[in-house]
């Protein structure tokens, strides 16, 4: 059984990789993509239901001013941006997905897996619903973000209303790389540190 001590470690290690894949981004529009599913699906898979603490304390290095936002941002005023819905949830998906391995994870089997990676999906259905509601609240009052959302939808030749364009931009374009590459890479990752601290006596609860 992980102590509370190991668990501690293991939380603040994920906030501080969280942070660290908030930095891998680039822009397709007006939310960056980042690799923080990545960082919030191994917390729960790591961490299990307890997941939800390492995001909390990325949630805090954030909110005190440390530069652990996309862009290397920091302050209460990142979590009260545009993207902050999303970031609100990342405690939310890490629980939803620690509580699934938990039911499911026992010896790493290929359907265990395979239920592991539905699972992630179902996970982040929080973060990109709250996401695109706060999004979609700032960009239906910015004329510069409603273009901006519209002009990428044209630029991938999808004639949508505003409302829709909104969605493509800030859930759509994301999906295809969190579910096929985000995810599966954190359950490969969980997979092997699993088995490594299983070896050194620790049973993830």
């Amino acid at each position: 059984m992980v102590n509370k001590y190991v668990r501690l470690t293991l939380a603040c290690a994920l906030a501080v990789l969280t942070a660290i894949s908030a930095q891998i981004q680039f822009k397709l529009g007006p939310v960056p993509y980042t690799m923080q599913n990545f960082a919030v699906i191994l917390s729960g898979l790591l961490l299990g239901r307890f997941g939800a603490l390492a995001q909390l304390v990325y949630l805090s290095m954030v909110a005190i001013g440390i530069p652990a936002g996309a862009g290397f941002k920091g302050g209460i005023g990142v979590l009260l941006g545009y993207t902050a819905g999303y970031l609100w949830m990342f405690p939310v998906s890490a629980f939803i997905m620690g509580l699934i391995r938990e039911g499911i994870y026992r010896k790493g089997s290929l359907r265990e897996l395979m239920i592991l990676w539905i699972g992630s999906v179902i996970a982040v259905i929080p973060l990109y619903l709250v996401g695109f509601a706060v999004f979609y609240r700032f960009a239906s009052g910015c004329s510069e973000f409603m273009t901006r959302c519209c002009y990428m939808a044209d630029y991938f030749g999808l004639n949508l209303s505003p409302f829709w364009a909104v969605f493509f931009v800030s859930v759509m374009i994301f999906l295809p790389q969190d579910i096929f590459m985000d995810h599966v890479i954190a359950i490969i990752v969980f997979r092997y540190l699993h088995e490594l601290l299983r070896q050194r006596g620790y049973d993830l609860p």
